[in-house]
């Protein structure tokens, strides 16, 4: 079920911040970098945006010629693998994984590295570049966002490390349905207090 979920400003900032709210992929070892799934921008003092986050993904994959498959839907424990058809590269669902918490994306061509691609509610979460034949992909994510204060970030971009490292709050979304995520703080001169984000007005399933 998707969950409601509604930015409050309820902050100090004058600067006209971008609120990035993003995923980090788990199922990697090293910390690769992240996807800015949503930026909120202009949302002034007092200002709400209501928004959804969505449980259904979608994979897609594209290859060393800049072709771009179609999006599939896409659940955890899917494996999914591009193969060289009749007609050209193809990627198609194959079975399952060897993980039941990730999405895994197979290079099943002979020659040719391959980006994989995965998407939430049609914006891009997550992103993985030159996987050599016969390599995987692998998309996990806890049930949690990334959200934080930005100024330089664009939605469905790479983000860089120095914008992921400041970004510290992780709200659980486990078993909600819908809440209000409220920002406070901000402000001019040495009164400012650091931005928080709190979940308030929570319904739980």
């Amino acid at each position: 079920m998707d969950i409601q979920l509604n930015f409050i400003n309820d902050s100090n900032d004058t600067n006209n911040s971008r609120i990035v709210i993003f995923q980090k992929n788990v199922g990697t070892d090293f910390d690769e970098l992240s996807v800015a799934w949503k930026v909120i921008r202009y949302c002034g003092q007092g200002d709400n945006h209501p928004f959804v986050f969505p449980m259904e993904m979608a994979v897609c994959a594209s290859d060393s010629y800049g072709n771009y498959t179609p999006q599939l839907l896409a659940q955890n424990g899917q494996l999914f693998t591009m193969t060289c058809t009749a007609s050209g590269d193809s990627l198609s669902e194959a079975g399952y994984g060897t993980s039941t918490r990730e999405v895994q994306v197979l290079n099943g061509l002979q020659k040719g590295a391959i980006n994989a691609s995965i998407y939430r509610g049609g914006k891009l979460l997550a992103l993985k570049t030159s996987i050599a034949p016969q390599q995987k992909a692998v998309f996990q994510f806890k049930p949690t966002i990334w959200i934080g204060v930005a100024s330089q970030v664009e939605e469905g971009q790479v983000m860089n490390s120095a914008i992921i490292s400041s970004v510290n709050t992780e709200l659980s979304l486990l078993g909600l349905v819908k809440a209000d995520i409220v920002l406070t703080g901000g402000g001019p001169g040495t009164d400012s207090r650091p931005f928080q984000f709190n979940l308030e007005n929570t319904v739980m399933a």
